[in-house]
C-alpha cells in the first residue's frame, strides 16, 4: 500500500542516515521495498492522473525534509542527510508529521520529540494524508464534476438546432478543420440525410467529417446499435469513411462494439465525455479564477 506522504518521512529519513547521497529514484525504490508496494499500485495516478502517485507522495516527503533542514541538496535531484537529521535519529519520534517538523530548531532538537509531537497546540498533523497537488486535484475534480452536470442539464435543454451548433463549434476548437469556424456547418433539416454537421479538414472540401448529434434529456437512455447503423448507411450516402456521433446520453455495449468493428472510422462521443470535452476546451463556459502554483527551482539555490 502506498503510504501517505507523512508516513513516508522517517523512513525516507533513516534510509539516509547512511550519510550516502541519494537520488529520487533510489528513494523511491527503498519505500517501495519498506511498504511492499505493488506492481499495480506504482502505476496509480493522482486524481488528474497526469503524476505517478508514489512520485508525488516521495517528493512531497522530501520537500517537507529539506524544508524543516533535516535534508539538505548537494546537487539537483540528489539528497544528503543533514547534522540535524542525524541528532534527531539519535531520539527519533514514531512518526515525523508536519506539525513535528514545525516545531524543529538545531536547538531543541535533542529534547524528546516524542512529547513535543503529541502535546503540541493545535492538530497532530495525523490526520493530513493527502498532499497538497491531491487534495488540490480532487478539490479541481468536484468542480469540473458539478459543472459537467450544470452543462450537461444545459445541453438537455436547448433546440436540437443549438445542440448542433455548440457539436459544430467544440469539434472545431478541438482543432477539426484546422480551428476555423468557416469550415464547420450544421445541415439543413430538409436534405440531411441523418447527418447533422459537416466540418471540412481541408480547404477545398476535399476530406470532411460527419457529424450526427442526439439531444436526449434522459442521462441513464442509451444509444443503441440500430441508430448507429443508421449513421453508417448516411456516411456510405455521402461517400465518406469518417464519421463523430455525439450524444447526451449513454451508448450500449452493442453500439459501442458495432462502431468499433464498421470499415469506417467512428467516434463515439456521449454525455460524460461531451462535456469534459466542452470544459477543456472551454465551450459553454467562460474561466472564472486562474492561480498560479509555484515550484521551487532547486538549481537557483544550489552554490557552485
Amino acid at each position: 500500500m502506498i503510504p501517505d506522504f507523512q508516513s513516508a518521512m522517517l523512513p525516507i529519513l533513516q534510509k539516509l542516515s547512511d550519510n550516502k547521497i541519494y537520488d529520487s529514484s533510489g528513494i523511491r525504490f527503498y519505500i517501495i521495498e519498506q511498504f511492499s508496494i505493488t506492481d499495480e499500485e506504482q502505476l496509480q495516478k493522482t486524481p488528474n492522473g497526469k503524476q505517478f502517485l508514489l512520485f508525488n507522495r516521495v517528493a512531497w516527503s522530501i520537500s517537507y525534509l529539506r524544508t524543516a533542514g533535516l535534508i539538505y541538496s548537494p546537487q539537483r535531484g540528489r539528497y544528503q542527510i543533514s547534522d540535524i537529521g542525524k541528532k534527531l535519529l539519535k531520539n527519533p519520534p514514531s512518526k515525523i508529521t508536519i506539525k513535528f517538523l514545525k516545531g524543529i530548531n538545531s536547538e531543541n532538537i535533542a529534547a524528546s520529540p516524542k512529547s513535543k509531537e503529541i502535546n503540541g497546540d493545535g492538530e497532530s498533523g495525523e490526520s493530513i494524508e493527502k498532499t497538497p497537488d491531491e487534495m488540490m486535484e480532487e478539490g479541481l475534480e468536484r468542480i469540473n464534476y458539478e459543472l459537467s452536470r450544470m452543462l450537461l442539464k444545459n445541453l438537455e435543454e436547448i433546440s436540437p438546432t443549438k445542440f448542433e451548433k455548440i457539436v459544430v463549434d467544440l469539434l472545431i476548437k478541438m482543432g477539426y478543420g484546422g480551428s476555423d469556424f468557416e469550415n464547420g456547418e450544421v445541415t439543413q433539416k430538409s436534405a440531411d440525410e441523418g447527418i447533422d454537421g459537416i466540418i471540412k479538414e481541408d480547404k477545398l472540401g476535399l476530406d470532411k467529417i460527419y457529424i450526427q448529434a442526439k439531444r436526449w434529456k434522459q442521462e441513464s437512455s442509451k444509444i443503441g446499435r440500430p441508430e448507429i447503423q443508421k449513421f453508417v448507411g448516411a456516411l456510405d450516402g455521402q461517400r465518406a469513411k469518417k464519421g463523430v456521433f455525439i450524444t447526451t446520453a449513454l451508448f450500449s455495449k452493442e453500439a459501442t462494439e458495432y462502431a468499433e468493428k464498421t470499415n469506417f472510422a467512428i467516434v463515439l462521443i456521449d454525455g460524460k465525455r461531451l462535456t469534459k470535452l466542452m470544459i477543456d476546451y472551454e465551450v459553454g463556459i467562460t474561466i472564472k479564477d486562474i492561480y498560479k502554483i509555484g515550484k521551487i527551482d532547486t538549481d537557483y539555490f544550489i552554490e557552485e
